[in-house]
């Protein structure tokens, strides 16, 4: 198989913005039966024999904090899968402001869109790894394995919800009832990628979470301290957060819901 090359050269410096380059593929580390994510990935609807064809495609694409997988304008040629880290997909407005769109997280699936460039730019939070795939090649797997394509649909389904109910907070939401939404819906994610419990590891830094939730740094801020003294968290440091009440949290964000 010939190995395709993500690589792109590097931009001229932007104020305001990292200088970065998308890095090359990789093949030869990839190998399906060893991810740790698979039970959560697309191809989890792909039996094991079916998944040896997928494997044979498949590539592994590494990011460093701060490196772009893909920036808004591209071209799509590949869909990925996030094995290990965070990325967030953001777009800078003219006026230099920056809205974050949503975060990627281990099992999470960037894929088809009905847009044949990026709409958002797509950046790493923290080293991540992912796995790739040529747009073609898992047009080919869809047609030969329905249940690969279904779970494609319910994924976007599910993304389509997600987008919607973010809306809702934007539109009737209180800076307090948006944070403890946020909080809890990260919670969820990590239950579904089989991490119990209420510690959540936030990789995304105050500003991040203030560009997603439409508010500034310091409401953030403001907001993490309303809860940490009303009892609902507790914070060893900005990105580890004990939920200590869940019932108040969830009470808090359906207030408006």
């Amino acid at each position: 198989m010939s190995t395709p090359d993500l690589r792109s050269p590097p931009e001229k410096g932007i104020p305001g913005q990292i200088r970065v380059a998308v890095p090359s593929r990789r093949i030869g580390e990839h190998a399906c039966t060893q991810c740790l994510v698979r039970h959560l990935a697309v191809c989890e609807a792909l039996s094991t024999v079916q998944n040896d064809a997928l494997d044979a495609m498949a590539g592994d694409v590494r990011l460093q904090a701060g490196q772009m997988l893909a920036r808004e304008g591209d071209v799509r040629r590949y869909v990925f899968t996030v094995t290990s880290g965070a990325l967030r997909r953001i777009r800078v407005l003219p006026d230099g402001r920056r809205l974050v769109a949503g975060f990627l997280m281990p099992g999470d699936f960037i894929g088809f869109s009905g847009a044949s460039h990026y709409r958002h730019s797509i950046e790493a939070i923290s080293d991540s790894v992912l796995c790739s795939i040529a747009q073609t090649d898992m047009r080919e797997l869809c047609e030969r394995h329905p249940g690969l394509e279904h779970e494609l649909l319910e994924r976007a389904c599910v993304e389509l919800d997600a987008t919607r109910n973010n809306l809702m907070a934007l539109a009737r939401m209180t800076p307090l009832e948006r944070l403890a939404g946020f909080l809890l819906d990260m919670a969820a994610r990590r239950q579904r990628q089989g991490v119990g419990g209420n510690q959540l590891v936030l990789p995304m830094t105050r500003a991040d979470i203030a560009d997603y939730l439409g508010l500034t740094v310091e409401t953030v801020s403001r907001s993490f301290t309303k809860l940490r003294q009303d009892g609902m968290i507790a914070a060893s440091d900005p990105h580890r957060i004990e939920l200590l009440d869940t019932t108040r949290l969830l009470a808090l964000a359906e207030a408006r819901a």
